[in-house]
């Protein structure tokens, strides 16, 4: 679920995303998940990729001025209706600021071989700081290394960040091509 944070439309695109933006495949397409006010996807529209945007507000999908021929913008509720992307894949999944834990199998379900996870969320001891203080918006204690262990790692942070002052977890996956071209599959425990 997304707890209101305070963003806004002048806030830049998260480091850690733009840090890693350069493991997503040229021109591949995004996926960014609870898009907001579509500060990544237009980063990622800048890097010159097709971008895909999903959230549940129509009025943060609606203010995001991208070209339709670049974008993809779905509203939608993911928490309570139905994945609209069913049987998709992306270059890459964009997920800042946000968690909802049934959705995790199928983020990951939506990578494309190669494909790039770049996750960013708040994490147990933001509490301590701010909002989100609930446990269902924040991570566990390595919780994004335990949803990634079917993929390579390619970063990992956890802990405290300031300006805004909060605890943070983070994630920069590839989901591995096999030497036959499919996916290397290995069961999350």
């Amino acid at each position: 679920m997304k707890e209101p944070i305070d963003l806004h439309d002048t806030v830049p695109p998260s480091a850690w995303v733009q840090r890693w933006s350069h493991l997503v495949a040229q021109h591949g397409v995004v996926l960014d998940v609870a898009c907001g006010q579509g500060r990544h996807a237009r980063w990622f529209h800048e890097q010159h990729h097709p971008v895909v945007l999903v959230d549940r507000s129509r009025e943060a999908i609606e203010s995001i001025a991208l070209p339709a021929s670049a974008c993809e913008a779905v509203v939608a509720d993911i928490e309570n209706g139905p994945w609209p992307f069913a049987g998709r894949q992306f270059d890459a999944v964009v997920v800042t600021n946000y968690l909802w834990r049934p959705l995790m199998r199928t983020l990951l379900d939506s990578l494309a071989p190669g494909g790039v996870l770049i996750y960013e969320t708040f994490t147990q001891g933001n509490e301590t700081v701010g909002k989100p203080s609930r446990p269902d918006f924040l991570l566990r204690t390595g919780e994004l290394l335990d949803l990634c262990k079917e993929l390579r790692v390619v970063a990992f942070e956890e802990g405290y960040l300031d300006a805004p002052p909060r605890f943070v977890q983070r994630i920069a996956a590839v989901r591995e091509r096999s030497s036959t071209g499919t996916v290397a599959r290995y069961p999350l425990s």
